[in-house]
C-alpha cells in the first residue's frame, strides 16, 4: 500500500498543492480528506471532483505556461506524466493513455532537446518504451499501471535533479548484478566469457577469443582514433555457493566471501558505455578487451593478440579501486602515459560537474602491460573498495559516474583532443 503522498504524485498532485488556491488544491484536499489507499481509489475520487472544479473542454485549451493543467480532463494514467513533464519544462498540448488498447500518446509544444531525450530514457521503467517523432511521444506499455511509475520518477527529478543519476544508474546496477552471479576465478573464466560474448555480439562488428583466452571485440564508428576499453574477467577467488548480494542504498556487498566487484564493476561500466555509445558523436573505432588471469600477474593482457592492439591510439582500463582516480603510473615510477593525457580526463570530469577526479599513481594492472606496448593508458576507478577481502563493497552510483566520464571522453570534442595530441601520444 502506497502512502497518500506517493499516490498524489503518481496522479499529478503533491502535498504542496494544498496551500494553493486553484483546482489542484481543491482536488488534493478532497483526496486527502477521503484517506485513499491505492491508485484505483484515487482515480475514482478524482472523477468525483468534477463537480468541484472548472471544466475547460479539453486539455489543449489551457496554456501550460500560464495556467494549471486541467487534470480532471486528462486521461487517468497520464495525468502524472503530463503534469511533471510540464513542470520539467517539457510542455504538452494533448495526451491520451491509450485506454489499455494502444500506446499512450503525448503531443509536445516543440520537439525534445537531446538532454530532454536523454533524461526521459534514463528515467523510463524497463517495462516501457518511448518512440519519438517530431512533437509526438508514444509510450508503449504492457501493463498500463507502469505509466504511474514513470510519473513518480519524473516527479522526483523535478523536485531534485540530482536524482537523475540514481535512476540512470539502475541499468548498470542490473548489469553488475548479472556479472556478479557468474563465477570466473583466474584460469576458469569460461562461463563469464560465454556470457560476455553473447552480450557483445549485437553491439560489435566482431567478437573473438584469442589464444590467451581474452575476449576481444571491435566496432567501427567512422574515421578517427582507435580507443581500447579494457577490464578483466577473472576474480581472485570463486564466489561462495549460495551467497547473496546485499544492497544498502547504492552499495552492494556479499553475504559471504568476496564480492567480485574487482573487476566485474569494470565490466559493467564498459557494457554501459557500449549501450550508450550511439548517443555520443564518437567517430573512430572502439575496441574492447576482457582479459583473463589479471589476478595472476596480468597474464592475459601480457599475451594479448598483438594484431588486435597494433592500431590502438589510447587505452582506458577500468580496474582501479576507490572513487574518481585517474591512474597514470605504476607506483609513480613507471608512467602509463604523458601527463597531458591524464589531464584530458580531469578536464572532461570538470565539464560533467565532477571536479574531484584527479591523476594519481597506482599498483600493477593490465594498464601496465598496455603502456609497455607503447599505448598511452589510464586506469579509472570502478567504484569498489576492499578488494580481495570479505569486506569488499561497490558503490554502483560511483560506477555509473565512471561510465559518464568515459562517454564524455568518447564525445566528439574530447576525441578531437585525443586526435590533436596524436604526436604526443605516439611519441610517448
Amino acid at each position: 500500500m502506497k502512502k497518500v503522498d506517493n499516490l498524489l504524485i503518481r496522479h499529478g498532485l503533491e502535498k504542496d498543492d494544498l496551500a494553493l488556491s486553484n483546482d489542484y488544491a481543491t482536488i488534493a484536499k478532497l483526496i486527502v480528506a477521503k484517506e485513499v489507499q491505492n491508485d484505483h481509489e484515487i482515480m475514482e475520487m478524482m472523477e468525483e471532483t468534477r463537480t468541484h472544479v472548472k471544466m475547460h473542454g479539453k486539455e489543449s485549451s489551457v496554456n501550460p505556461h500560464i495556467h494549471a493543467l486541467p487534470l480532471i480532463e486528462i486521461d487517468r494514467y497520464v495525468r502524472g506524466i503530463t503534469r511533471w513533464l510540464n513542470e520539467l519544462g517539457i510542455h504538452t498540448t494533448m495526451s491520451c493513455d491509450g485506454h489499455h488498447q494502444r500506446p499512450a500518446n503525448i503531443s509536445l509544444e516543440r520537439p525534445l532537446t537531446y538532454k530532454q531525450k536523454e533524461m526521459l530514457q534514463n528515467l523510463l521503467p524497463s517495462s516501457l518504451k518511448i518512440m519519438l517523432t517530431g512533437r509526438k511521444m508514444r509510450i508503449h506499455y504492457q501493463i498500463i499501471e507502469d505509466l504511474l511509475d514513470f510519473a513518480e520518477k519524473l516527479y522526483h527529478v523535478y523536485q531534485d535533479p540530482a536524482c537523475l543519476d540514481y535512476y540512470a544508474a539502475q541499468t548498470l546496477k542490473q548489469s553488475l548484478l548479472e556479472v556478479l552471479s557468474i563465477n570466473g576465478e583466474s584460469g576458469n573464466e569460461q562461463k563469464i566469457r560465454k556470457y560476455l560474448k553473447h552480450k557483445l555480439g549485437p553491439r560489435m562488428d566482431d567478437v573473438y577469443r584469442d589464444r590467451a583466452g581474452n575476449l576481444l571485440a571491435y566496432r567501427y564508428c567512422g574515421d578517427g582514433p582507435t580507443i581500447l576499453l579494457s577490464a578483466h574477467m577473472d576474480t581472485v577467488a570463486p564466489f561462495v555457493d549460495g551467497r547473496e548480494i546485499v544492497e544498502e542504498g547504492t552499495t552492494l556487498t556479499s553475504s559471504a566471501g568476496i564480492l567480485g566487484a574487482d573487476d566485474r564493476a569494470g565490466i559493467a561500466i564498459i557494457l554501459e558505455v557500449l549501450r550508450k555509445l550511439e548517443r555520443t558523436n564518437f567517430r573512430g573505432t572502439i575496441k574492447v578487451a576482457f582479459t583473463v588471469k589479471e589476478e595472476i600477474d596480468c597474464v592475459g593482457s601480457h599475451q594479448i593478440d598483438q594484431r588486435f592492439i597494433d592500431d590502438v591510439d589510447a587505452a582506458i582500463v577500468v580496474d582501479r579501486r576507490h572513487l574518481r582516480d585517474i591512474v597514470t603510473s605504476f607506483a609513480g615510477i613507471e608512467s602509463f602515459c604523458p601527463t597531458a593525457f591524464g589531464q584530458l580526463f580531469e578536464e572532461a570530469a570538470k565539464k560533467l560537474g565532477m571536479p574531484d577526479w584527479s591523476i594519481t599513481e597506482g599498483g600493477s594492472s593490465d594498464a601496465r602491460n598496455y603502456a609497455a606496448f607503447g599505448i598511452p593508458t589510464v586506469n579509472l576507478s570502478a567504484g569498489y573498495l576492499h578488494e580481495h577481502t570479505h569486506e569488499e563493497i561497490v558503490n554502483y552510483l560511483a560506477s555509473y559516474e565512471t561510465s559518464k566520464l568515459i562517454l564524455k571522453m568518447l564525445s566528439d570534442g574530447e576525441v578531437r583532443c585525443i586526435t590533436d595530441e596524436k604526436k604526443m601520444l605516439h611519441s610517448f
